[in-house]
């Protein structure tokens, strides 16, 4: 059922657009290259496995890589989903602002993933783009940490860092989830090889099923 469902949503998005989507072997995510000196090609695997782990869970066809966006391409608008990640700065030009505006207000999804330096920055940038509106916390009740696989109590930690409990905001459009954004824990590192970053099975297997929800959720609504 959930994976007809996903595949309503991704032909829903599609319909009326040309998209890079299928050019591409099946569904993707879009990486955010960004500007101001943050690294947002950090950790090039984490997303073509969170692919395979989509599709070995939910069914879905989907692509083998990554496809990688400015806010002012043309192609950003034929991906549901955007995701951006870095350890430092990141700055919008206004004309990416109005962009990203536009592509979340008419449909689109970002999840931001800190990888432990970013926070200031993102805060500051996103700001300008919803300049009305706050990151508020998701309570544990919320539907992404339950869409596919159950987190009772919301997110996983996959790396301490600095410690603390892990944490996951989001802004909202019209009462729809637009802005996804998870600090402190460090979801998408979870995802890399397991030579990369040396997480126990647990931990990785913890952070692609949250990745599944977060994806799961992004398309079925």
């Amino acid at each position: 059922m959930v994976r007809m469902f996903l595949i309503l949503g991704l032909i829903l998005w599609c319909e009326g657009i040309s998209t890079q989507l299928w050019a591409q072997g099946g569904f993707t995510i879009a990486r955010v290259k960004y500007s101001g000196g943050g690294d947002w090609y950090n950790d090039p695997c984490i997303i073509p496995n969170l692919l395979k782990f989509i599709h070995q869970e939910v069914g879905i066809p989907v692509a083998k890589n990554e496809a990688r966006v400015s806010l002012t391409d043309e192609a950003l608008f034929s991906y549901p989903i955007i995701f951006l990640t870095g350890h430092g700065r990141i700055k919008f030009s206004d004309l990416e602002v109005k962009r990203l505006r536009h592509y979340l207000t008419h449909g689109g999804f970002l999840y931001a993933d800190d990888d432990y330096g970013m926070d200031k920055y993102f805060r500051r940038e996103i700001k300008k783009v919803f300049p009305q509106k706050k990151l508020v916390e998701l309570p544990f009740s919320h539907g992404i940490y339950h869409s596919h696989f159950d987190f009772p109590n919301g997110l996983p930690k996959i790396h301490e860092h600095d410690g603390g409990p892990p944490h996951g905001y989001g802004i909202f459009y019209e009462n729809r989830l637009v802005v996804y954004y998870t600090f402190s824990t460090n979801i998408s590192d979870g995802w890399a090889d397991p030579d990369v970053h040396h997480d126990p099975p647990h931990i990785r297997q913890a952070a692609l099923q949250m990745g599944v929800n977060i994806v799961v959720w992004a398309l079925m609504h």
